[in-house]
């Protein structure tokens, strides 16, 4: 890894093959992301960008390429390891908030912590001290049903933040919020990186992506700039 280098991307491609025919829908991407980088994806639908944060988040493997995080090269690693290390390093924050109906938005955020083996006790405390730091003290035992989206889209930071992860991948993450929210939203973001996270934010609202330190723009698999 180079100098303050948290994640690399090299010569990294992502295809589907559709019958006879091939979709790339990422093609021979490298990138770089520094540590405690405040960073932006854009591109229109379609472009790819999901695709790459994907990727970005050990989520989806690459047709080919490499990605290194953090030093360890992931390619080399089975499924276990991968999850594993994506657990402890990587938070996630999507559109759709992706938070489990039946449960409570305590139960939520406790979740990921009790899956990467911490002790329930001590899950349960970090979720609410995360939840009383960012004014949802007051809605441990409410379920998602019961919340607006600016109140959902908060409990799923919550849920990110309870491994502690240095990078933070937020896909789309105001795409169902009303203006105002959405403001209250990447202002928590702003905090985050204060706090020397990584932040990658993929987005196709170019008022969002200026907020970040930099911009990579996505167009038909293929960076076109950064």
């Amino acid at each position: 890894m180079r100098e303050n280098e948290v994640m690399r991307l090299e010569d990294v491609c992502k295809i589907y093959e559709m019958g006879e025919s091939k979709l790339y829908a990422l093609c021979d991407v490298n990138l770089s992301i520094r540590r405690g980088e405040f960073l932006s994806v854009l591109g229109p639908s379609g472009s790819g960008k999901s695709t790459l944060l994907h990727i970005l988040g050990l989520l989806d493997e690459p047709t080919r390429g490499r990605i290194y995080l953090d030093g360890v090269e992931v390619h080399k690693l089975n499924d276990r390891q991968r999850a594993n290390l994506r657990g402890k390093k990587i938070g996630f924050i999507f559109q759709m908030f992706n938070l489990i109906p039946s449960m409570t938005v305590l139960q939520n955020v406790t979740l990921p912590a009790i899956i990467y083996e911490r002790s329930h006790r001590e899950a349960e405390a970090r979720a609410i001290e995360i939840l009383n730091g960012i004014g949802m003290g007051e809605r441990l035992h409410h379920y998602p049903s019961q919340l607006s989206g600016g109140q959902r889209q908060r409990a799923a930071i919550a849920r990110a933040l309870i491994n502690d992860p240095e990078i933070i991948l937020a896909d789309e993450p105001t795409g169902n919020l009303d203006t105002k929210t959405g403001q209250e939203v990447l202002s928590m973001f702003h905090s985050l990186h204060k706090q020397g996270r990584t932040i990658i934010i993929v987005t196709h609202d170019s008022g969002v992506a200026k907020i970040t330190q930099r911009t990579i723009r996505v167009v038909d698999g293929k960076i076109e700039k950064g």
